[in-house]
């Protein structure tokens, strides 16, 4: 998420035509061609954030500036040359780094929470528990989850709370 991203095409001697062809999740189908006999290029649809990595006629790599959560999907070139046609597909996920944070309740059991991630973190707790994670989806695609710490034994006095997640691990530990 926020960063810049390269996919790259086959490469082949005598390149007669190179298309990107883009299904983002969400929102429409976009296309990116260049005809190497008409020195020519082509695109329908595409945000201004996808775009041919240098001139097409020196690179068929695409880039993507600022990743966001609107440019996961698919995304297909096509290279055309006098050895044949090649075709290279890329799955195009989006990390996106949840916010944790640990806090004590008012009735002060230890609360847990992994804010706006994608995909969903898991919590766990450093000694085990019974708690069961909530999940809340959000218009965006990310997901917070919250756990609250539920102990058999009440004698600890300091818990620690875990959050994995692709895009980084967290841990912090807190005394309610």
């Amino acid at each position: 998420m926020g960063d810049n991203t390269v996919l790259t095409c086959p490469l082949k001697p005598n390149i007669t035509l190179v298309t990107w062809k883009i299904s983002p999740k969400l929102g429409g189908h976009c296309t990116l061609g260049y005809r190497t006999d008409r020195n020519e290029t082509n695109r329908t649809s595409c945000s201004d954030s996808i775009n041919w990595k240098c001139r097409a006629d020196v690179n068929t790599s695409l880039e993507i500036r600022q990743v966001g959560i609107a440019q996961e999907g698919n995304y297909t070139c096509e290279v055309v040359s006098t050895e044949g046609n090649f075709h290279k597909m890329y799955h195009l996920t989006v990390l996106v780094p949840p916010r944790p944070r640990l806090y004590c309740d008012a009735q002060g059991t230890p609360v847990c929470e992994a804010a706006a991630g994608m995909p969903a973190a898991h919590i766990s707790w450093v000694v085990g528990d019974n708690s069961h994670p909530e999940e809340e989806g959000h218009d965006n695609g990310t997901v917070t989850v919250l756990s609250r710490f539920t102990a058999c034994s009440t004698n600890m006095t300091t818990t620690t709370c875990m959050v994995f997640h692709p895009a980084g691990n967290w841990s912090e530990s807190i005394a309610c």
